[in-house]
């Protein structure tokens, strides 16, 4: 199921895309399923 406002990229092109509807579908390219990408950490605001 694809969540809204997640990024997935592809393993094999490197190529991203910004889910703007959930829904029950998956992201595929280059024959494979998109992985979901994790949160880039904040800088610390110290």
């Amino acid at each position: 199921m694809s969540q809204l406002g997640k990024r997935y990229k592809c393993g094999k092109c490197g190529t991203e895309v910004l889910c703007t509807k959930a829904g029950e579908g998956t992201f595929t390219c280059c024959g494979e399923e998109m992985k979901l990408q994790e949160p880039k950490p904040l800088p610390s605001s110290d």
